[in-house]
């Protein structure tokens, strides 16, 4: 499967490379390159092939939201995501209606990108025809993030990104001894995060066979359809 090539628009050089190392350290991304400018990025769209745009909103010559029209105006249909310190939630309405597929507040970390990036490979790859609305729900919700307030009463968005992730990059799954292990975490915190999952309908689990005693429950993430 080809990579996804992400443009890296951003005008101070320090935070380009820093957004461009980031990118470049999650598996099935490739940076297609960095411009500083709405027209150095234009530049960049004409010749080389770009699935996704990683775009300061605040450009030296324009909104980032500008060159987003123009690109669909002139029907290119990379997706956006929009990097920003400003929390206008007029201008998130404004990114929605054009296509902006998510937002990520300055400053954030390696990990904040790497979930969302993740997420956004996980909506890209689904396709075909959705066997129902639970299918296209599920879909648009590997856009979304955790969202903290949502959560139930003493689980945080931080410990479950990290139970997350955790739990996506383990191909035979894990119990929630492991998961607590990798996290740093007791098990019995870790199963209540994994059973959220399984509740948000983002993880399964079933029984282990084999060990003296009670079968344990492994969890898995829930493969794509």
């Amino acid at each position: 499967m080809d990579t996804i090539q992400v443009l890296v628009v951003e005008d101070d050089p320090v935070a380009a490379d820093a957004h461009a190392l980031y990118v470049g350290r999650v598996p099935g991304f490739t940076v297609a390159g960095v411009a500083h400018s709405r027209a150095g990025a234009v530049r960049m769209l004409e010749r080389t092939r770009v699935d996704l745009l990683l775009l300061d909103l605040y450009l030296p010559d324009g909104h980032g939201l500008q060159l987003v029209r123009s690109l669909r105006a002139a029907g290119h249909l990379a997706d956006v995501i929009a990097v920003t310190s400003a929390r206008d939630l007029a201008v998130v309405r404004e990114g929605v209606s054009l296509g902006v597929v998510q937002y990520v507040l300055k400053p954030f970390t390696f990990a904040t990108l790497r979930d969302r990036l993740g997420r956004y490979a996980e909506f890209r790859a689904a396709v075909g025809e959705a066997s129902g609305q639970d299918e296209v729900d599920r879909a648009l919700a590997a856009l979304r993030a955790p969202q903290g307030g949502a959560l139930p009463k003493g689980l945080s968005g931080p410990t479950l990104e990290s139970v997350t992730r955790t739990l996506r990059e383990a191909p035979t799954g894990l119990t929630a001894a492991e998961a607590g292990a990798a996290v740093g975490i007791s098990r019995i915190t870790a199963r209540r995060y994994l059973e959220h999952l399984v509740m948000e309908g983002r993880a399964g689990r079933s029984p282990q066979y084999g060990q003296i005693g009670r079968p344990e429950l492994q969890y898995r993430w829930l493969p794509k359809k």
